[in-house]
């Protein structure tokens, strides 16, 4: 072997040496957050959560009113209907249908205004915790950051790199203003 050949796998060995000492005994770490576990538990999704609820048992009870408006005049046809003349019955089976019409209407509208809201609200939590783990790792100097998921992304971590509970109670801290 000559000795530039030599020269040269040892300055690659060094280097690769150098590499994995850097990696090992640097405080630089890949950790990581269970996901779940943290948007369940932040205050501010938990808050959401409540606030959109609220405005659904809301929009749940103006479709049950329509729906009972629809029912009333369903039954009140059946029993009006035999004492009332041919325009009397057209004229009732087309507020039923109108009345129908409105509340089909009403439930796709709410429906999507739900989901756009679901949507809104998911998007914006998530931005709050993004950010926290943007500070969180940088004030930390990690070098990444993973969200592990149920179904997977972590299949394995050493002890002391899943930092989801120390995220999780700054989240709350700085959402509840602490």
């Amino acid at each position: 072997m000559s000795k530039n050949v030599s020269l040269a796998l040892f300055a690659l060995l060094f280097v690769g040496l150098s590499g994995l000492y850097y990696l090992h005994f640097s405080e630089q770490k890949i950790v990581y957050v269970d996901s779940a576990r943290l948007i369940n538990g932040y205050q501010g999704m938990l808050d959401a959560r409540n606030a959109y609820q609220k405005k659904a048992q809301i929009w749940q009870g103006n479709v049950d009113t329509l729906a009972n408006e629809v029912q009333k005049a369903i039954t009140d046809y059946e029993k009006e209907s035999p004492a009332l003349t041919k325009k009397e019955k057209e004229l009732s089976q087309e507020l039923i249908r109108t009345k129908q019409k409105r509340l089909a209407d009403y439930q796709k509208a709410i429906s999507d205004k739900a989901a756009q809201e679901d949507g809104q609200m998911t998007s914006a939590v998530l931005e709050e915790i993004n950010a926290y783990l943007k500070s969180y790792g940088e004030s930390r100097n990690y070098r990444i950051i993973i969200a592990a998921t149920e179904y997977g992304n972590v299949a394995y971590a050493a002890d002391g790199l899943d930092i989801t509970d120390e995220v999780l109670n700054g989240l709350n801290n700085e959402y509840s203003g602490q």
